[in-house]
């Protein structure tokens, strides 16, 4: 026998159906009767009463039984004797629990069909904060229910957000599908990625080579932006190695002495020693204090108050234009400081020096002041004459 490759063992064939279910399949029926009731809410009654005779038609062809209990709110199928499929009761049941979540009953009877599954998916209890939770269930649902149309699209499923539940039918591909979204909402993933990668995983099935091959390399990647990194603290505290045994118990005062030998001598000689070390003490800190005490005495260093003269040039003394006749003093008064007692100055020319120096016009004032003009002393005089008159 020639064996069979995987891939095709594995996926199942285009347009294949399951054989439907007859009575021949199980013609003397089932031994025992199965039943299942579900409560509905005060709000679903009115509907409930409407579309009741549709349901017990539905019900009827696979040989169920229904009944409808306003006073107790609740809806009650189970088997009769001639029930041939035992898997309808279950079916039925699942309807009751659709028709219960406000799912229409067009949507909910397909539940019939064999190829049909539906999943109940509880939110209620996935986010604590109240008002984060209405969020997101509208996010889910999106601007006037697009988000949840375009994921009915992708899935081949019927998805109804009501309450703190949110219904879906359809196939079982599909509804695993739904479940993965409404979930990844509720943890704060926006259902519009795992929307796009539906969108890209559909594309990809259509084509026969890429079948079997991994797609993670098609499929966007998406990462947390707003979640930052946890700050690591600047001081690191490093946890010593564990050890079972405790810490070394530390040395008390007598321990010490024994280790020392003070514990046997007499109390005249400890005194002593005692006496020894505080005078030790205080000489250090009699030192120490006098020493900071003789810093405030230290003259600072002085900076050199002549300039090195340049190569080239005359050592006497230079006036600039710059400098006052008081300034061309002072700076011949340093020169003779400084000067050094081997060279021999030329005491005449210096005071020549000086005299030019008061003579030029350089802010200080002149040496014979210009007499008083002959018309200011004339005006003087009028008015004068005139005071006396």
């Amino acid at each position: 026998n020639e064996k069979m490759d995987e891939s095709e063992l594995l996926t199942v064939p285009d347009g294949w159906k399951e054989p439907v279910f007859t009575k021949d399949d199980n013609p003397r029926g089932l031994l025992e009767e199965s039943s299942f009731a579900t409560l509905f809410p005060k709000y679903r009654e009115a509907y409930l009463k409407e579309c009741w005779p549709l349901v017990e038609k539905a019900l009827g062809e696979a040989h169920i039984k229904a009944s409808l209990d306003l006073i107790e709110g609740s809806i009650t199928v189970s088997t009769t004797k001639k029930t041939f499929d035992p898997y309808a009761i279950v079916r039925a049941r699942d309807l009751i629990k659709l028709l219960a979540r406000s799912v229409p009953f067009e949507q909910a009877v397909r539940i019939l069909q064999d190829d049909m599954a539906c999943d109940i998916i509880k939110i209620g209890t996935l986010v604590r904060n109240r008002e984060r939770f209405v969020k997101r269930r509208q996010r889910l649902i999106g601007p006037k229910g697009s988000t949840l149309k375009a994921l009915e699209l992708l899935t081949n499923c019927y998805v109804m957000v009501q309450g703190n539940t949110v219904s879906a039918l359809g196939p079982f591909k599909g509804l695993k599908e739904v479940r993965k979204v409404v979930m990844d909402t509720m943890k704060n993933v926006h259902p519009i990625y795992n929307i796009k990668t539906l969108m890209i995983k559909r594309e990809l099935s259509k084509d026969p080579e890429l079948r079997m091959q991994n797609w993670e390399r098609f499929l966007p990647q998406f990462r947390h932006k707003n979640l930052s990194k946890r700050k690591e603290p600047k001081k690191k505290s490093v946890k010593k190695e564990y050890t079972p045994f405790p810490p070394p118990q530390p040395e008390s005062k007598v321990d010490k002495e024994l280790a020392t030998g003070e514990f046997f001598l007499r109390e005249s000689v400890k005194k002593r020693k005692k006496m020894e070390e505080i005078k030790v003490k205080q000489a250090e800190a009699l030192t120490k204090k006098q020493e900071e005490r003789n810093k405030a005495f230290i003259p600072p260093k002085e900076k050199p108050l002549m300039k090195k003269t340049t190569k080239g040039k005359n050592r006497g003394p230079h006036l600039s234009k710059n400098k006052t006749s008081e300034s061309a003093c002072c700076d011949i008064l340093t020169c003779f400081v400084t000067a050094p007692a081997e060279s021999k100055l030329d005491i005449e020319a210096i005071k020549d020096k000086v005299k030019k120096a008061k003579t030029k016009k350089l802010g200080a004032p002149p040496v014979n002041p210009a007499p008083p003009s002959s018309t200011a002393t004339d005006k003087k005089k009028k008015n004068q004459s005139k005071n006396k008159s």
